[in-house]
């Protein structure tokens, strides 16, 4: 069975459109996704990139850019008005399940884009944080507290640090077969390369 590795954040609103797109990539090629969280703050500092919302001519751009691929695959998406999301605690949080119980990573990934990239919340605010997980049907105060355990804070840093050392630079990044692809808009290309 082909597979592909799907590296993301879920800071990044292109990655929450590729997200929303895996599961029919993965119908359609029949391929297995492995999600590969990491920290998107961590490349960039080890690469030397940034945020396109840094530049503003191109943040400009990429949002109106973002909002027509949406309308495209026809999910919900609107720009979070507390951009940038601090998603160290986030990130940890999905390594943690991941680590510790792999069937629910896609529920606690799927709530959190849906709060930062749907609902608009404040995911900076912890609080805000525990209302979204619980709704989700997970327990905050555990989560949290897997956040601060030591194993999952050096996954999540060697993850990221594996994601480097294979040419990762940004988010989403997908690899099939050691072609890497990188961008929400080249999933067309991940399909290819599965088929």
């Amino acid at each position: 069975m082909k597979q592909v590795d799907f590296y993301f954040d879920v800071g990044s609103p292109a990655a929450y459109l590729a997200w929303t797109q895996l599961p029919r990539l993965a119908a359609e090629t029949g391929a297995a996704v492995r999600h590969q969280p990491m920290l998107l703050g961590g490349v960039f500092q080890a690469t030397g990139n940034q945020s396109p919302m840094n530049v503003p001519a191109k943040g400009h751009y990429m949002q109106a850019d973002l909002e027509r691929f949406a309308r495209r695959y026809g999910v919900p998406f609107r720009h979070n008005p507390f951009f940038p999301i601090n998603t160290l605690t986030l990130m940890r949080g999905a390594t943690g399940v991941q680590l510790r119980e792999p069937a629910r990573l896609a529920a606690y990934v799927d709530a959190v884009f849906r709060a930062i990239w749907v609902e608009g919340r404040d995911m900076n605010d912890p609080a805000v944080v525990g209302q979204a997980l619980a709704a989700a049907g997970f327990q905050p105060e555990v989560l949290l507290a897997l956040t601060q355990q030591p194993e999952v804070k050096e996954r999540l840093k060697t993850a990221t640090q594996e994601a480097v050392a294979r040419g990762v630079f940004g988010a989403p990044t997908f690899f099939v077969d050691g072609q890497m692809f990188w961008g929400q808009d080249r999933i067309d290309f991940v399909k290819e390369a599965l088929l």
